[in-house]
């Protein structure tokens, strides 16, 4: 850990978390170490993806403001990742002040002092995407998320839209990020996580059978799918920018669940074989058949930085590289 007492910082909060463990990665890899760590370690094991990884300190979440109070002139940058990331989570009260409360208090800290605030919105934000996937500031009142995660991030989305202050922050929009840095996440870790061991124990995958069986196949339930890589190199980008905003963050490609089991099977060099099976019913009603995020807005203002691994490259990197040796990136 290094110790740079003298600079300015950039708070990652989340960051030991999935994506906020892969953008401190990001800026080591380009030299900055400046970073203050906020999250909320637990008895996880989110502490194993900050292995290697370089930065001024490390602060738990509920820390934070007593912090910020004697350290104003220290502060750089916000990029605010922390937050609870369960869309089966039914805690609405928890959800809200972890989520949602939190978030508006950092940001009124942020634009008080005049400091860039990067945060994680969601592409849960869209619901079942009856509106589409653009992201225009103009329509966020129009969108119905599904669970209550979607809601919480699109109660801050739409707090800084009626507070005029979206022009103040960027809001990203992750879609379905993969990739290493997931170990610790559970049910809610990508379903690639899942399946592998299955893959390599019978040489099978199962995935959900069609809920709207008349407009998608089993397996070919569509979504905008990204690496975890892209995810965190465009994320650290927008520091180097004066973008504001709501921005989409995906692939801007809607790949099958199909097509990521092929990816899995030929990641271990097994022939493919698929079976389908029943949604859990808590899932009923709250699953997105189709994501693809509209990714005109970011590229204009993030150019090549916006271009993805293509998705079964990118899920034969995962699982060879990093999943099968429970390697963290």
């Amino acid at each position: 850990m290094t110790k740079q007492k003298s600079e300015t910082l950039i708070i990652v909060t989340g960051g030991a978390g999935f994506i906020g463990s892969s953008v401190i990665k990001c800026l080591n890899d380009k030299g900055i170490t400046n970073i203050l760590v906020v999250d909320n370690l637990g008895t996880s094991q989110k502490w194993k993806n900050l292995v290697g990884k370089h930065f001024a300190d490390i602060i738990d979440k509920s820390q934070l403001f007593d912090w910020l109070a004697s350290n104003k002139e220290r502060v750089e940058a916000f990029i605010h990742l922390g937050a609870c990331s369960s869309t089966v989570e039914t805690d609405a009260s928890y959800l809200l002040e972890n989520n949602y409360r939190y978030s508006v208090k950092l940001a009124e800290f942020a634009f008080t002092h005049g400091k860039r605030f990067i945060y994680a919105s969601s592409a849960a934000t869209y619901g079942d995407g009856a509106q589409g996937f653009v992201d225009d500031e103009d329509r966020l009142d129009e969108l119905a998320p599904l669970n209550m995660y979607g809601y919480s991030k699109h109660l801050f989305d739409l707090w800084l839209k009626r507070q005029g202050a979206l022009h103040q922050a960027v809001g990203l929009k992750y879609f379905n990020v993969f990739g290493p840095n997931e170990f610790h996440k559970g049910r809610m870790a990508s379903a690639i996580m899942h399946i592998l061991p299955t893959a390599q124990k019978e040489g099978v995958i199962r995935l959900f059978k069609s809920s709207s069986p008349k407009e998608f196949a089993d397996g070919e339930q569509k979504r905008d799918f990204i690496y975890v890589k892209d995810a965190a190199k465009m994320t650290i980008e927008f520091l180097n920018n004066k973008a504001c905003g709501i921005y989409n963050v995906g692939s801007g490609i809607a790949g099958s669940w199909n097509e990521v089991a092929q990816g899995v099977f030929k990641a271990i060099k097994t022939p493919p074989k698929i079976q389908y099976i029943d949604m859990p019913a808590d899932l009923l009603g709250k699953y997105q058949n189709y994501t693809r995020a509209d990714m005109q807005k970011t590229k204009k203002a993030l150019g090549d930085v916006a271009n993805c691994w293509p998705l079964q490259e990118s899920v034969v990197d995962y699982v060879s590289n990093y999943l099968i040796s429970s390697q963290s990136w």
